[in-house]
């Protein structure tokens, strides 16, 4: 007798479980937008982009003015300078410029260092 009660209590077990398993429900979370100010703005993006860049190109910044949105680095000889501004349209227009004693790739790699640091 006891063999068969344990075998009782064991089915009883499972099918209590089963029952309680059927009853939970999941519901995944309701996505939702980030609130304002949780994402950088378009012109916070492009401007530390642009500073990055530059520095990755080894240029020592002189100039880091982001209410401006100008940024100087130099290197040796060679200066760039960014611009860094606001559109009507909530685009950010970013402008890079050199001078002095500069190696002809210099402006193409602070481009490409930019480009990478935004995504692009």
């Amino acid at each position: 007798m006891p063999r068969s009660l344990h075998g009782h209590s064991r089915t009883a077990a499972l099918c209590l479980a089963a029952a309680l398993l059927g009853g939970c429900v999941y519901y995944p979370a309701v996505p939702y937008p980030a609130p304002a100010g949780a994402l950088p703005s378009t012109f916070d993006r492009a401007y530390d982009a642009a500073l990055g860049a530059l520095s990755d190109q080894g240029l020592r910044i002189t100039v880091q003015d982001r209410a401006s949105g100008s940024i100087v680095g130099t290197r040796g000889a060679a200066t760039v300078s960014a611009s860094v501004r606001p559109q009507a349209d909530g685009t950010t227009r970013v402008e890079f410029k050199t001078s002095g004693d500069t190696d002809a790739g210099l402006s193409q790699r602070v481009l490409a260092s930019y480009n990478a640091r935004m995504g692009r």
